[in-house]
């Protein structure tokens, strides 16, 4: 192994100038593995598959190729036009997997969702008078900021901001970059006093709003570092696929949504979560508990969701599952 490279916070430099950059001489005749086929275009840097040339590797190792117009194999033919060896489709379902996110922005526009609802064995995530603190024991909290460090950002809806006025960041983990904090709340009624506000200079908050949120706390949100989305709006609501297209605009790929109920709601109606992830806990609530999923209208089960189950463990007192679309959009 003469370098090893990946792409730099903010997508520049791409991994393979970072890999041939530590490789130096020894690059000429080596071969190199990239999950992803290097881009064939001028943007903000040269072509990888051009630095890959001029540093005479012999062969390039392909997990998947690239659905960027800009890229869409040209990668690949420019390295073979100069004589390296391409091999292709090596752990390609793994690569497409890692890189839902980055396929998902380039094809539609929007990023990967993760969905993780903790609940009681009944589904609940809060009492009738509101106490959540803590349905789940401290294994399952633990593998949550294990999640969020892997996503660009965290996300919640308004009503788990005002309620739990929560950090959302990634704690006792060494983590060397926080992920972006969302919050869905068309109007900005959010605690001007509370965690997010207060920390909004140091870890991003992005706040996705409607086009009728007052003026005067669009301005007040702004003075406290946070970044503002309009977002569009259908019926009281704010439209959960615009809202994924603006944060993709924005620049991400993968968000961690962790509710509540009527985010998780409108999300899944809308077709657009690709994992499910569960922490459930062995304790009942009962019926006045707050449901982990608000009304989605379904009159019959065919018209529900269907998940595949790819992860079952269990965390101290509770149980992990994990499940991803059985549709994927890629």
């Amino acid at each position: 192994m003469v370098g090893r490279g990946w792409t730099q916070k903010g997508g520049r430099p791409h991994a393979e100038t970072e890999a041939l950059a530590q490789a130096g001489s020894a690059a000429k005749g080596a071969t190199a593995y990239v999950t992803l086929e290097p881009c064939a275009h001028h943007g903000k840097t040269p072509p990888c598959a051009q630095a890959l040339i001029d540093a005479q590797v012999a062969r390039v190792v392909i997990a998947t190729g690239d659905p960027d117009p800009r890229v869409a194999g040209q990668g690949i033919s420019m390295l073979r036009e100069a004589g390296i060896k391409v091999e292709t489709g090596i752990f390609e379902a793994e690569a497409q997997a890692d890189h839902l996110g980055f396929f998902l922005r380039v094809l539609h526009g929007r990023p990967a969702v993760t969905l993780k609802l903790a609940s009681s064995f009944d589904g609940r995530i809060a009492t009738g008078t509101r106490q959540s603190k803590w349905i789940t024991g401290p294994q399952a909290r633990r593998s949550v900021h294990t999640m969020r460090a892997r996503h660009d950002a965290v996300m919640v809806g308004g009503g788990t901001a005002r309620m739990d006025d929560p950090s959302l960041t990634v704690r006792e983990m060494g983590a060397r970059q926080q992920p972006a904090r969302i919050v869905i709340s068309r109007r900005l009624d959010l605690p001007l006093m509370g965690n997010l506000a207060r920390t909004a200079k140091d870890v991003p908050v992005i706040l996705c709003h409607g086009h009728d949120a007052d003026g005067q706390l669009l301005e007040t949100w702004q003075g406290l570092g946070a970044t503002l989305l309009p977002c569009a709006v259908t019926g009281t609501q704010l439209d959960p696929e615009d809202v994924l297209q603006q944060l993709g605009t924005h620049g991400l790929t993968r968000i961690f949504c962790e509710g509540g109920s009527a985010l998780a709601a409108s999300l899944i109606e809308a077709d657009l979560v690709d994992h499910l992830v569960g922490f459930t806990a062995g304790l009942t609530i009962g019926a006045e508990g707050l449901p982990s999923v608000g009304a989605l209208g379904l009159g019959r089960l065919d018209e529900a969701a269907r998940f595949q189950l790819t992860r079952l463990e269990r965390l101290g007192p509770d149980v992990l599952h994990v499940w991803a679309r059985s549709t994927p959009e890629i």
